[in-house]
């Protein structure tokens, strides 16, 4: 008899874990459709596009752009740094979902350079690589 209520005792435990190990399976299948439907959606936000450049100093700037992702957006925005004669000091740029980017530029030759020109700089280098499409 008390062999009998052991092996009986380890069916239930086993059929217990099945039983749990489905529901963990189900809930994990729940989790991945959630995820994936998170993503999905993602890809169909619209981020506004959105240029900001501060003056820090006599020949520094801080630009903080914000678009969609798009064609080699970073690339573009550096070259329009260089034709306005600025170099990239500091930059920190994130494109997993849209772009953005932070950067201290300052200015070669300490030519006079207008945050209204490098604000349109940029905006041109973004509408010309498409960064307001996905």
């Amino acid at each position: 008899v008390r062999r009998r209520s052991i092996i009986l005792n380890v069916l239930l435990h086993f059929h217990k874990l099945k039983v749990k190990l489905e529901e963990i399976q189900r809930e994990y299948q729940n989790l991945m459709a959630i995820r994936n439907e998170y993503f999905n959606l993602l890809k169909h936000i619209q981020i506004p596009k959105e240029v900001k450049v501060e003056k820090l100093g006599e020949d520094q700037f801080v630009v903080k752009v914000r678009c969609n992702r798009g064609g080699d957006i970073l690339v573009s925005i550096v070259e329009a740094f260089e034709e306005l004669g600025l170099n990239v000091v500091r930059a920190r740029v994130c494109c997993n979902h849209f772009f953005a980017m932070e950067a201290i530029v300052v200015a070669q030759d300490q030519q006079t350079t207008k945050t209204k020109d490098v604000t349109q700089a940029i905006l041109k280098a973004i509408d010309k690589q498409g960064g307001e499409r996905i």
